[in-house]
C-alpha cells in the first residue's frame, strides 16, 4: 500500500480479497480445528481467536503484534485481562502465528472505518467482511499507532468481556442461579448467596459451547483494575536475564550464513560477476546472484563477509548514478515554482480565501524549510533464517506484518501460503523498517539454491545504503499579519505528499489557508519512517507559527494559546507542557526555550525543549513532554514511548542526514550516520492527560514535536533560525542577533 490512506486501504482491500456484500452476514464463525491445532494445547480451550484458558487457569491473550520494545504484547493483554476480570499473575501473551487465520481484521477495521461503531446486529458482519480482506492482503501489521485504539479496543477488549459474560452464563446454568447474581475476579466465578466460587477453568468447556456476545458491555473507564497502572511489562524479564530471543538469534542445525551485498546505486543490476574469485578462501559454500545484489554463503558469516569484500563483481547503476543530494533538491525548487506559476498544484486544505488575505496583509513572513532522507538504523540489522526443506518454507525472523511476510516470500517462491510459515521473534527496533520484506525474500531466494538452513545477516554498511527512507522534501510558507500582529493567512506549498493525509493540517484559528503540494520523484526508495510525514510536517508548521509569533514581537508559547482558543484539548496539553517546564522562568545566559505541539495518531503532544550554546557548543539539558492519548492504558509504557520518541527524533534532528552521491548513499555506518549517545541525551520529564478522549497511540506521536521544539529553543538563545536539518550542519558560533525575515 505506498498510500497508506483509508481510502486506499478499503479498496485495496475489496480488490484483493474479491470481497462483494449484498446484506448478507459474512461471520468469523467460531474458531475451527485449524485454529486449534495453531496455538491450543490438549485440554486448552480456545474463544474466538484472541484468547484461551488452560486447565491450571492460565488466560493466554493471543496477540496479533510484533513486539519491538513498545510493550504492546503487555498493553494489549492488560486490555483483555480487564475486560474478563483475570488474575494478571496468571496472564501469559502468544504472539499469534502468521496464518491467514490470524489476519488482522480488527486492526483494517478500525483504520479504515476510523474507529466508527455499529450496531450488534451488523457488528458480525462487518468483522466478517475485514477477515476476507485482511487474509486476501496478508495484514498483519503493527505499525502507525494503530495496537491499542485498533486491535486493542475492537478485538481485545470485546473478546474479554464477550468471554466473561459466556462463563458467567455457563456458571449460572450450572449452579442453576441467576446470571446477574454472579461476579468475576481474579480469574474466578463467584456467588455470594451461596458462597460458591470456581475458577474460570472449571466453566471453559460449557462456555465455549455458546455463541460469544456480538457486542458485549465494555467497562467504564472508573471499572477499570489493570488499564491504567503500570504493571511490569511481559517482556522485560527475558530481555534483562538474556533469554529473549531475537531475530539474529535463531539457530538451526547445519545452518549456513549469508551475507549480501547489493548494487551501490538504486535501480543498479548485477553486471558482472566472477564467483572464482572467493571460492577457494576458507569457509565459502557458494556465490549466489540475485540479479540486483550478490550474495556469499559461508560456514560463519565473517567468513562470509570477507568473501564478499573480496568477490569480484560488478554492478550497473540502473541510469541513476548522475543523481547527486544537490540535484535532488534542485528538482524539488524547480518542480515547486513550475507547479506555482502554473498554478496546477494539488489541494491539501483550502479555506477561505488565502491568496487575497496575504495581498492584504499588513506585514508578510516568508519562510522555506529544508529537510533530508533519513535512513531507520535499528539496532538489530536486517537479517532472516530461511530452510526450505519438504516442499514448504520456514523463516525466522522480526517482522512488523509477518503475514504478510509470508504471503510475498510464497508468492516469490511460487507456493501456496500453507507451505510457508514465518516464526516471528522478537524485533531489536523496527521504526517502519520491518515492513519491508526484501531482506526475507532474500534468504528464502538464498535457501533455494542450497540444502540446508541459510542465516541471512545484512551489515551495518548495508543497512545503511538499502533502507526505505523517509524523503527529502522542501516546504514554502507565506503568512500574513493583520496590524496587530495576528495571522490571518497561512500558506503552504510542499512537495511529495505520503501518509498519514492530515500531517500537513495545523490546529490554529487561522481563517483563510491553502496547503497545497507538488510531486517530484526520485530513484530513492521511500519508506515508512516513525510518524511517516508528522515527523516532517510537525518540524515545518511548527517552525513557521514561531517566525509568526517572532515578527509579531509576541511570546511564541502565548501565540499559540490565542490561536488555540477553539480547541480545549490542545491547550489543555500546551498549557500542562508550558506549566511543568516553568515557561516565562529566566534561564540565565547562553540558554534557550523552544515549545511545539503537534497532533497524529489521536494523541496530541506538547513539548517544551530547554538548551545551552556556549562557543557554539550545543547541549540540551532538558526536555519538558505533556501528552493526552485519550487514556493511557499502561502510563509507564506511554512515558516509555515519548522518551523513546524524543530520542529518536532528537537524533533525527541534530544529525540524521542520508546523502546521495553518484546515486547511491554516501553514509555507510553510524561514524557518518550518528546516533544521539547517553551523554548527550537529555533529561525527558512526562505528564500524561486522560482526557477520555477516543484512544490515541503512543509508539509515533512523541517523534514530531521534538525537531521544531529543539530549533525553536537555539533561536530563543542564539538567535539562529534553522530552517534546514539537521542542526550539526550549522555553526551556532555565529554572533549573536535577531532574524526576523519579513518581506
Amino acid at each position: 500500500m505506498g498510500k497508506w490512506t483509508r481510502r486506499a486501504f478499503i479498496t485495496t482491500g475489496i480488490a484483493a480479497g474479491g470481497v462483494v456484500v449484498f446484506g448478507v452476514a459474512i461471520r468469523r464463525g467460531e474458531p475451527g480445528d485449524d485454529v486449534r491445532q495453531l496455538v491450543a494445547a490438549d485440554g486448552e480451550t480456545l474463544f474466538d481467536v484472541w484468547l484461551k484458558i488452560a486447565p491450571d487457569n492460565t488466560v493466554t491473550a493471543i496477540v496479533p503484534h510484533a513486539e519491538m520494545g513498545q510493550g504492546v504484547h503487555t498493553s494489549l493483554a492488560m486490555m483483555l485481562a480487564d475486560e474478563l476480570d483475570a488474575d494478571w499473575s496468571k496472564v501469559s501473551v502468544l504472539e499469534a502465528p502468521s496464518d491467514p487465520e490470524y489476519a488482522n481484521y480488527a486492526l483494517a477495521r478500525g483504520f479504515a472505518t476510523g474507529g466508527a461503531d455499529f450496531p450488534a446486529w451488523l457488528n458480525d458482519t462487518v468483522n466478517g467482511f475485514f477477515v476476507l480482506a485482511t487474509r486476501a492482503m496478508g495484514l498483519q501489521i503493527t505499525g502507525g499507532s494503530t495496537s491499542v485504539r485498533t486491535t486493542g479496543q475492537i478485538a481485545m477488549r470485546v473478546t474479554g468481556a464477550a468471554t466473561r459474560a459466556a462463563l458467567v452464563q455457563a456458571a449460572a446454568e450450572q449452579w442453576q442461579v441467576p446470571a446477574n447474581e454472579i461476579t468475576t475476579k481474579d480469574s474466578m466465578v463467584l456467588h455470594a448467596a451461596s458462597g460458591r466460587s470456581a475458577t474460570y477453568a472449571s466453566f471453559a468447556g460449557a462456555a465455549a459451547k455458546t455463541a460469544l456476545p456480538d457486542k458485549p458491555a465494555l467497562k467504564d473507564s472508573a471499572e477499570f483494575s489493570l488499564m491504567g497502572t503500570s504493571p511490569v511489562r511481559k517482556d522485560i524479564p527475558a530481555k534483562v536475564d538474556g533469554t529473549a530471543v531475537f531475530g539474529i538469534d535463531a539457530s538451526l542445525p547445519g545452518m549456513k550464513y549469508a551475507a549480501v551485498m547489493a548494487a551501490p546505486v538504486f535501480g543498479g543490476k548485477v553486471a558482472r560477476l566472477e564467483p572464482s574469485s572467493v571460492q577457494d578462501m576458507p569457509g565459502v559454500r557458494k556465490v549466489i546472484s540475485l540479479d540486483d545484489a550478490v550474495a556469499v554463503i559461508a560456514d560463519g558469516y565473517w567468513q562470509a563477509r570477507k568473501a564478499l569484500d573480496k568477490l569480484d563483481v560488478e554492478f550497473s547503476d540502473g541510469g541513476n548514478s548522475h543523481v547527486e543530494q544537490g540535484t535532488i533538491f534542485a528538482q524539488f525548487a524547480a518542480d515547486l515554482d513550475k507547479s506555482a506559476a502554473a498554478g496546477d498544484e494539488q489541494i491539501d486544505v483550502q479555506a477561505g480565501d488565502a491568496i487575497a488575505a496575504l495581498s492584504g496583509a499588513a506585514q508578510l513572513v516568508e519562510a522555506e524549510y529544508r529537510v533530508p532522507f533519513l535512513a531507520h538504523s535499528p539496532m538489530e540489522p536486517m537479517n532472516c533464517t530461511a530452510w526450505i526443506h519438504d516442499g514448504r518454507c520456514e523463516l525466522w525472523t522480526g517482522s512488523q506484518n509477518p503475514l504478510g511476510y509470508a504471503k510475498e516470500v510464497a508468492d516469490v517462491l511460487e507456493m501456496d501460503i500453507g507451505n510457508v510459515t514465518l516464526h516471528n521473534q522478537y524485533l531489536g527496533g523496527g521504526f517502519g523498517r520491518r515492513l519491508f520484506a526484501d531482506y526475507t525474500i532474500q534468504a528464502a531466494r538464498l535457501a533455494r539454491e542450497v540444502p540446508y538452513p541459510v542465516k541471512l545477516i545484512w551489515s551495518r554498511e548495508e543497512d545503511t545504503r538499502h533502507d526505505y527512507y523517509r524523503q527529502a522534501s522542501i516546504s514554502r510558507f507565506r503568512g500574513g499579519l493583520d496590524a496587530d500582529g495576528n495571522p490571518h493567512a497561512w500558506h503552504n506549498h510542499y512537495v511529495n505528499k505520503h501518509d498519514p493525509e492530515e500531517a500537513p493540517h495545523i490546529p490554529y484559528a487561522i481563517d483563510n489557508q491553502r496547503i497545497v503540494f507538488t510531486e517530484s520523484e526520485t530513484h530513492v526508495p521511500w519508506g515508512f519512517w516513525r510518524s511517516v510525514d508528522h515527523s516532517l510536517h510537525a518540524y515545518f508548521t511548527e517552525s513557521f507559527i514561531d517566525e509568526l509569533a517572532v515578527a509579531a514581537g509576541r511570546d511564541p508559547y502565548e501565540y499559540r494559546r490565542e490561536l488555540l482558543r477553539n480547541e480545549p484539548r490542545f491547550l489543555a496539553v500546551l498549557d500542562l507542557a508550558a506549566e511543568k517546564a516553568g515557561w516565562g522562568q529566566p534561564l540565565g545566559e547562553n540558554r534557550g526555550r523552544g515549545i511545539s505541539i503537534h497532533r497524529s495518531f489521536g494523541t496530541i503532544v506538547a513539548e517544551v525543549v530547554e538548551v545551552e550554546v556556549v562557543d557554539g557548543e550545543l547541549s540540551i539539558p532538558r526536555v519538558v513532554c505533556a501528552v493526552d492519548a485519550g487514556f493511557a492504558i499502561h502510563p509507564d509504557g506511554v512515558a516509555a514511548q515519548m522518551e523513546s520518541g524524543i530520542a529518536y527524533g532528537m537524533t533525527a534532528a541534530l544529525y540524521g542526514e542520508i546523502s546521495i552521491r553518484r546515486g547511491a548513499v554516501a553514509q555507510s555506518n553510524f561514524h557518518d550516520y550518528p546516533m544521539l549517545r547517553m551523554d548527550k541525551a537529555p533529561a525527558v520529564e512526562t505528564h500524561i492527560i486522560n482526557s477520555g478522549e477516543a484512544l490515541g497511540g503512543a509508539g509515533e506521536p512523541g517523534t514530531p514535536p521534538i525537531a521544531p521544539a529543539l530549533t525553536n529553543a537555539i533561536y530563543d538563545a542564539t538567535g539562529i533560525r534553522i530552517r534546514e536539518l539537521p542542526v550539526q550542519q550549522h555553526d551556532l558560533a555565529r554572533p549573536d542577533f535577531r532574524e526576523t525575515d519579513v518581506a
